[in-house]
């Protein structure tokens, strides 16, 4: 079975040499309080997206990061490729502001089957089409670059936004997708790959987990944390691996059902 490689390079100011291929950065901004790392996952994207009323936290927050310039000089400076959504928290002035600076507007309020986070990476999808393959494992496909989408303000608030956030790792599995607050990050680990998980020990962790989320794992095998598993069923109402904790700067997983990876991130 193929291995399939994660980092949270990004969490760096520089990223490390030796990421060979380089990875690819786009970012999506939801409508919650931006994590205090935001401008730092903006410069590391080549592609920047604000679902919806995600616009109106950069047009307020990020001036907040930059008290000793001014509010427009920095509105100038952060300004997303695309706004998409059904349109319905964004303010009309944060709209009228971006479209002048040549932001493209989505409008796709037609659709109410499917989540502004979900409309967002559709169209990372269609804007980077060879996505789904440059995804799966760039040491075994040896594709030039691969894809990484972070999405900034993805956990806190209501509980069912934190869900469908979630459900939208399952859905497009063959992507890389992290969830980011200021407290932790989230990604799918697929049972289609052994998972090597490149701990950055200076902005993240100890604390981490390993969640069986819409099936049981009836086996999970793991090396690299204090508590590690061996071919160990997990299931809700049943053993959940939280509050675990990594002991290295590696950790792997092997799991017959999907999981999701969790890690604490520091307030440095």
């Amino acid at each position: 079975m193929e291995v399939m490689f994660h980092s949270s390079a990004f969490l760096l100011p520089p990223i490390p040499a030796g990421h060979c291929p380089p990875p690819s950065y786009a970012l999506v901004v939801l409508n919650q309080n931006l994590p205090r790392f935001a401008p730092l996952l903006w410069n590391h994207a080549q592609l920047r997206l604000c679902a919806d009323g995600g616009a109106n936290r950069v047009y307020d927050e990020f001036p907040l990061f930059f008290p000793h310039e001014e509010a427009s000089d920095v509105r100038n400076r952060y300004t997303p490729n695309v706004i998409k959504g059904d349109m319905d928290s964004v303010r009309t002035e944060v709209l009228d502001f971006y479209r002048s600076k040549g932001t493209q507007i989505v409008d796709e309020s037609h659709d109410q089957d499917t989540t502004d986070l979900h409309k967002c990476i559709t169209h990372i999808r269609d804007f980077t089409p060879n996505a789904d393959k440059s995804n799966v494992s760039w040491f075994f496909s040896y594709a030039p670059v691969w894809l990484c989408i972070l999405v900034a303000g993805a956990l806190g608030g209501r509980f069912d936004h934190e869900m469908g956030n979630i459900n939208v790792l399952y859905r497009f599995s063959s992507l890389r997708i992290v969830l980011l607050s200021d407290d932790c990050l989230i990604h799918l680990l697929p049972k289609s790959h052994h998972h090597e998980i490149h701990v950055q020990s200076s902005v993240e962790g100890p604390h981490c987990g390993l969640i069986p989320v819409g099936m049981p794992s009836g086996r999970t095998t793991t090396t690299g944390l204090k508590w590690d598993l061996n071919e160990t069923e997990m299931n809700f109402g049943g053993l959940v691996s939280t509050s675990n904790i990594v002991e290295g700067e590696k950790a792997t997983v092997q799991s017959e059902s999907d999981l999701l990876w969790t890690i604490s991130i520091k307030k440095l």
